[in-house]
């Protein structure tokens, strides 16, 4: 049997150990080393000595009748923070936002190497810039990606640039690693950053971080609009409605 192959940024071993562990939570009895390995595309060998590693830490437990999820994933779930109730927390925010300025306001949480759009308030104006929810961005093109990547210094940037290669969304998307860390290292230090038409032609962003009590950036809040007509200024603006949310959370 072929393995499956290490994808792109991904560590191998911690890929297979992830999906023994999600084959694992599928099945509500004991599980068979045969299929676990099967749903997982590997070895039996291979997922034998995952799930004993796994099982060593009590990550994985081994009855009888196969392997289940071990006692220790109880403790974890435990100090779980649960995920913030961003339509109940930030909602109201983002449309006082809104109806403040006449433009759009996002709310972003960051999923490995993307921004992921998870609320949004949009005006009642003909043109106006309008994200999906659920929709997806590489770091590098938008406002809040930027800040991100700076927050995680020069090296961490150069790894993200070798890791995706920068690929171009508009005649405007950065493209050189120096360039970008420039822009990046700049955004963590202000504390906000711009999409200068780098995800789509016509359109500015303005972002900037929200953070939990311990300085954490948990979220990213910013202001889409066609490029004529964005403001510096909104930066002040985007920073306050940053704190509101970061004091319900």
């Amino acid at each position: 049997m072929s393995e499956p192959q290490e994808r792109a940024g991904g560590i191998q071993v911690i890929d297979r150990a992830v999906c023994l562990m999600q084959a694992l939570a599928r099945y509500p009895h004991p599980v068979s080393l045969k299929v676990l390995a099967a749903e997982c595309g590997l070895h039996a060998s291979t997922a034998h000595r995952i799930l004993a590693a796994l099982g060593a830490h009590h990550w994985v437990d081994k009855p009888a009748e196969g392997y289940a999820l071990g006692s220790a994933l109880v403790r974890l779930a435990a100090r779980a923070r649960p995920a913030p109730r961003w339509r109940e927390i930030a909602l109201p925010i983002l449309d006082a936002l809104c109806e403040t300025l006449g433009e759009s306001v996002n709310l972003t949480v960051r999923e490995g190497d993307e921004v992921v759009y998870v609320e949004r308030s949009v005006p009642n104006r003909m043109m106006r810039v309008e994200q999906v929810i659920g929709t997806r961005a590489p770091l590098h093109v938008t406002s809040v990606g930027k800040i991100l990547l700076g927050a995680e210094g020069a090296t961490a940037i150069s790894r993200y640039a070798e890791r995706t290669g920068l690929l171009p969304m508009t005649k405007n998307t950065i493209r050189q690693t120096e360039a970008l860390t420039e822009a990046c290292l700049i955004a963590a230090q202000t504390g906000f950053a711009f999409d200068n038409e780098e995800a789509e032609i016509g359109v500015g962003c303005i972002g900037v971080l929200v953070r939990d009590a311990d300085g954490v950036p948990v979220a990213g809040l910013s202001i889409s609009s066609p490029i004529e007509r964005r403001q510096d200024g909104w930066v002040t603006y985007l920073q306050e409605a940053a704190k509101k949310i970061e004091a319900r959370l």
